[in-house]
Parts: C-alpha cells; structure tokens; sequence
C-alpha cells in the first residue's frame, strides 16, 4: 500500500529531500555536460565514457531514493517530486519543485502541476472581524473620526 503522508511528515522529509536533491541537480549537470563533450568528441575535465557511465548509475541511485520514502517523481529536469497526502481530510498531493526551500504548494491528483494551490496556514477556525461600537454603519457621531472623544464643545 502506498505511503499517505501528513502535511507535518511531509515537510519533516524535506531537509532530506532537499539534500539529495542538492546532490541530483549536481550529478545530472555533470552528465548533461560530460555527454554533450562525448557526442562532440572533445575532450572534458569530467572524463570519458567510463565516468558518464559511473554518472548515469550515480543518478538513478539518487533517483531511486524518493519511491523508496513513498514520494512520486513527476520530472527530471526540474526535479518535480508529489508526497501522497490528506489535506483537511481531502486526498491530495504535496508537490515540491526544484529550487523551492519548503513543501508549500499541493493539487489535487486530477488535476495535476496546474492546479498547485498554496497549503492553506493552519489556524483557529475563521471568525468574522470585531465590529467596534458605533462603527459607520451607525450613523453620525460627534467628534473626530475612529470613535474617540473629541474636545469639549463650547456654547457660543
């Protein structure tokens, strides 16, 4: 059965994610650049076929990680990973892009990177804002504005 994270699970793997993720972004320019001086014949600091190979097996180890820990790698470059979770009760998944810091953003499954939505702050239940005694609602008042007592007011 798959992992189905809670928001604070999810972002408690994030310093890991962000470790190895650290790490994958690494190892895939290092590739990218050690293939593209393969296909063109020249010669690279990053070496030769043997270390572009020693690359390719070193990134699919780190990829490899993130099933492991019940997370869905949607993309590559960028790094695009979703956490299975319950969102207030909702199925959803807590999605997490290449160059983000935290686990801020979810979707629902269906509806897929565009429909990524902010994770709402947990807090008290909403009330509806204070209404101050003779607020503008209930007419004219003497005095200045905002309610407080003006100066004495003097006969003429």
């Amino acid at each position: 059965m798959a992992r189905v994270f809670t928001l604070g699970e999810a972002r408690g793997l994030v310093p890991e994610v962000l470790s190895r993720a650290a790490e994958l972004v690494a190892v895939r320019a290092d590739l990218v650049e050690l293939q593209i001086a393969l296909a063109r014949g020249v010669p690279s600091p990053l070496g030769a076929l043997p270390e572009a190979k020693g690359l390719e097996a070193r990134l699919s180890e780190l990829l490899s990680w993130f099933p492991e820990q019940g997370l869905d790698v949607k993309g590559v470059a960028p790094l695009l990973v979703d956490f299975p979770a319950t969102l207030n009760g909702e199925t959803v998944l807590l999605c997490w892009l290449e160059g983000e810091h935290e686990l801020g953003w979810y979707h629902k499954p269906e509806h897929g990177f565009a429909g990524r939505r902010v994770v709402p702050v947990p807090g008290p239940p909403h009330k509806p804002p204070h209404k101050p005694p003779h607020g503008p609602r209930d007419g004219p008042r003497d005095g200045p504005p905002g309610g407080l007592p003006g100066p004495p007011k003097t006969r003429p």
